[in-house]
């Protein structure tokens, strides 16, 4: 399918200052938009970025179906904007589209827009090594009825911000007894925009405890570890790296998965096993906790300062002495930057902007 592109005829790319980047509040020149009607995806475009017209009956904000990836775009160190897996992006969005009974999105036709959409605002990347264009695929119902059943309408849409560090400071996580984040059989694994709408109570009132996050437990018996609000969670116990397996509750990280590619290509001991905060208060009881931090794509990689458990705080060592997560942060930085070598592959280039606009 071609994309055609309508240019924005003023820019605001003036008015921002690089050294000093809300995360999520500042917005690229463009966006892509592709809808879905009569069984197949229809019209994709690149146009100045704009608000939507929406129906009051849109079943989106209705039935919740809305589902999001999250990915960044960095210039490497010559000035050549670069992709971190975006291939797994696309896949990932097609899990959760068929979770939440939507249509899946041409694998193709998401890396053509992303790679026309930045190609064409290329000059929206930040400079700065930590800090990216972030890029945020979106899908939703759109299907004017008042009823409880799969949409026949959709909308997909891309948009960019250009962001610095998610977390300026290491995090203090809160091990929530009360409050789930998902339960098996249902839609933890998905990016699914629900998933994060019943974190807000919880996590706010993790806040009001002194905490940053929450550390999630599984919904049956609060015992086992899950993932926090905004990433995967991996611990460093006795020199081991441990995370969780993946399962239906659990969010399939494309920085998750590359921290454990990148650590055991380096020879470090890792395990994917269930973890439970039993294990962890073990651990730190005995001096063997070394290192806690969350891997995602916005924070690509966040110290825990402590961890909050019933009535204890498991003070852990500064991040300057979390040499595991250091060095998973450095490396994926330095992929993104150019100062790493990519041996893996995972370095996109971002292509060229398309030579025919209308």
């Amino acid at each position: 399918m071609n994309i055609s592109i309508t240019k924005s005829t003023s820019s605001n790319l003036s008015k921002v200052d690089f050294d000093n980047l809300p995360f999520g509040r500042i917005f690229s020149d463009h966006m892509f938009v592709c809808d879905y009607a009569d069984g197949s995806w229809q019209q994709p475009r690149i146009i100045p970025f704009q608000n939507f017209d929406m129906h009051p009956a849109s079943m989106v904000l209705h039935y919740g179906q809305a589902i999001f990836e999250g990915m960044k775009a960095s210039k490497s160190l010559d000035g050549r904007p670069m992709f971190f897996r975006p291939e797994l992006h696309a896949e990932r969005l097609n899990i959760s589209a068929r979770r939440i009974c939507m249509p899946e999105f041409p694998e193709e036709l998401f890396l053509d827009a992303i790679h026309q959409l930045v190609g064409l605002d290329s000059a929206w990347i930040p400079p700065k090594e930590g800090s990216a264009l972030y890029i945020r695929p979106t899908m939703v119902a759109t299907d004017e009825f008042i009823g409880v059943k799969p949409s026949s309408r959709y909308r997909f849409f891309i948009f960019t911000c250009p962001v610095g560090p998610y977390y300026s400071k290491p995090v203090r996580l809160w091990a929530d007894t009360h409050y789930i984040r998902a339960a098996e059989g249902g839609t933890g694994f998905a990016k699914y925009a629900g998933n994060y709408g019943a974190t807000l109570l919880p996590a706010q009132l993790a806040m009001e405890k002194g905490y940053d996050q929450i550390m999630w437990l599984d919904a049956k018996e609060f015992k086992y570890i899950q993932e926090c609000g905004t990433m995967n969670i991996m611990f460093v116990i006795d020199g081991k790296v441990l995370t969780p397996p993946l399962y239906d509750t659990i969010l399939d990280g494309v920085t998750r998965k590359s921290a454990l590619e990148i650590l055991r290509s380096e020879g470090y001991e890792v395990e994917e096993k269930r973890i439970t905060i039993g294990e962890v208060v073990t651990a730190y009881e005995n001096g063997t906790l070394q290192e806690a931090f969350g891997v995602g794509t916005a924070a690509v990689v966040s110290h825990a300062s402590a961890i909050g458990y019933k009535d204890l705080v498991m003070e852990l060592p500064p991040a300057s002495e979390q040499k595991v997560g250091a060095f998973i942060k450095a490396t994926i930085d330095g992929l993104r930057s150019g100062k790493v070598e990519d041996k893996w592959g995972w370095v996109v280039p971002v292509g060229q902007e398309a030579a025919v606009a209308v």
